[in-house]
């Protein structure tokens, strides 16, 4: 079965499976997630616990395999911990965990546990991985996008007792607090319990909020298309900044912008050609949250607007190569943040007046 992790801490309070799969790419998330059934683990009795880590193909899993049905004299219930931080157990780790999967009922005094990072598709349907959620429960835990994180906050904070003033203030110290934590999970939990630290419970104004939270950001070149497809032109220059700053490649950066404006002008040249929108997208491998984005920015393109900022991200391209270009910045970094800007305002207000003021 599969759980959200909303959904753990009820589920737990029912009662415990004999096998639990933790997989996602958000540390803090699974660390709670882990400590959450841990805790109700040892609620239940199971006082001994081991851990596993599968370093490599050559790991050795009779050892995980022994572990399962043996007990020492001090403990009658167990729980055993499979840490696999490649996602690949190998050839005969799948054999294992398949084994591992259909024996969890029938070994009631384990408790098992498979923490594993975020998986693609084609494995999350691989026959290991479907043992483990077929005989347990599995607990998938995404990042937290840039849209939720305001709320995150306000509900972390609520847990120690404090909430932010209600009405535009509380929004916009929600929405600073988020700026300066943003891709970094972690810190944010370490600066939310800082707050806690720093005053009572209660109401936190503006002013004790930006006293107290550092920044301590962190940014994702492949986010950096979601704000500018966004048209939130002050998350696109904050990023910039921020990747400028953690000393990220200007290609990898150009390229990310670049192969946005690329597809953006193949799906508008398919969709001239007779096909249908979804049929466009799906051809040009956009899904998910980028296919809700070109949704809401295609109809606002027209063909002029795509050809101009094709040759710029032509232009930018030289740029960060070391070429002049006449009318351009000099510098990279500043000519990524022109292009960027040039569609962010294209996706937010629409091609012709973007087209006029870029």
């Amino acid at each position: 079965m599969q759980l959200a992790s909303a959904q753990l801490s009820a589920h737990l309070q029912k009662g415990l499976k004999p096998l639990y799969t933790i997989h996602g790419d958000e540390p803090l998330l699974a660390q709670e997630a882990a400590d959450a059934i841990r805790a109700a683990a040892r609620a239940q009795g199971h006082t001994e616990r081991s851990s596993y880590t599968v370093a490599g193909a050559h790991f050795d899993w009779s050892a995980v395999l022994a572990a399962g049905g043996s007990l020492s004299l001090f403990a009658d219930k167990q729980m055993v911990e499979i840490r696999i931080p490649s996602g690949k157990p190998g050839k005969d780790g799948s054999v294992a965990l398949q084994q591992i999967a259909e024996g969890a009922a029938s070994n009631e005094g384990t408790l098992t546990l498979v923490m594993l990072p975020r998986l693609d598709k084609a494995t999350r349907t691989g026959a290991w991985f479907s043992a483990l959620e077929n005989h347990g429960a599995s607990i998938q835990v995404d990042p937290i996008e840039r849209a939720a994180l305001p709320q995150w906050i306000a509900q972390r904070l609520a847990l120690q007792g404090q909430r932010v003033k209600p009405g535009d203030e509380g929004q916009r110290t929600l929405q600073f607090f988020a700026d300066r934590v943003e891709g970094n999970l972690l810190a944010a939990h370490q600066e939310i319990q800082k707050l806690a630290l720093l005053h009572p419970e209660g109401e936190l104004g503006w002013e004790e909020v930006e006293g107290a939270v550092n920044n301590v950001a962190r940014y994702d070149v492949f986010k950096l298309s979601e704000a500018v497809l966004g048209g939130n032109p002050q998350r696109v220059a904050r990023m910039l900044d921020g990747l400028q700053a953690e000393g990220e490649a200007e290609v990898l950066v150009h390229y990310t912008l670049a192969e946005d404006i690329r597809a953006l002008k193949r799906v508008k040249d398919a969709m001239a050609a007779g096909r249908p929108l979804p049929m466009a997208l799906r051809e040009n491998r956009i899904w998910g949250p980028r296919e809700r984005a070109f949704e809401r920015v295609l109809p606002r393109l027209d063909d002029r607007m795509l050809a101009r900022l094709l040759r710029a991200a032509h232009l930018v391209d030289g740029i960060v190569k070391g070429l002049k270009q006449p009318d351009w910045p000099a510098g990279g970094w500043q000519a990524l943040q022109r292009l960027a800007l040039m569609l962010c305002r294209a996706c937010g207000n629409g091609g012709a007046a973007a087209s006029r003021r870029a």
